[in-house]
């Protein structure tokens, strides 16, 4: 199993204590594993979910997120909203809405100028420089923010984001 990605295992500890978090798009469930052994329950969402192993906290949807079907976690809130990897340009509103009051937008994907050092190299599949920071800042307070070269794992141009929806105020 791999390990998580630096910038999710840098905010975790930011998830609400026991908090339900979603990993969209979680693939192999590496921060699936991550999440669980810090005592939170997960739901993992993903088109292929054969190599998930089913266990107590975990729920697993298997659901294509590019399908055009109705997205499956209607209504549902939750503390942490974890992508890594991972960019559907359509979904990233419903992604900014599922995070709950208190919770946490944990993304780290690709951006412009990873074309160089390998795949992804469509721009259909690379952020833009400032696009998170736009997109997540119109409802989410943004803790941290990074776009730029990365050495490890591997070289690769990343933008990456941490956003804390405020807490409802009554």
């Amino acid at each position: 199993m791999y390990e998580p990605s630096i910038w999710i295992s840098r905010f975790a500890n930011l998830t609400p204590k026991g908090g339900q978090v979603l990993d969209v798009a979680c693939g192999s469930g590496r921060h699936c594993d991550f999440f669980l052994n810090l005592d939170h329950p997960v739901t993992a969402l993903d088109r292929d979910v054969e190599n998930l192993i089913p266990r107590d906290g975990l729920e697993i949807i298997q659901h294509d997120l590019e399908d055009g079907s109705p997205w499956p976690l209607e209504h549902r809130q939750f503390s942490a909203v974890v992508v890594v990897n991972y960019l559907f340009r359509p979904l990233l509103p419903t992604l900014i809405s599922a995070v709950a009051p208190g919770g946490l937008l944990l993304y780290d994907t690709f951006a412009a100028g990873n074309e160089e050092f390998g795949r992804p190299r469509n721009l259909d599949f690379l952020l833009q420089p400032g696009e998170l920071k736009e997109v997540v800042g119109q409802e989410l307070t943004i803790l941290s923010y990074f776009h730029g070269r990365l050495s490890q794992p591997k070289l690769a141009v990343k933008q990456r984001i941490c956003g804390r929806r405020p807490l409802r105020c009554y």
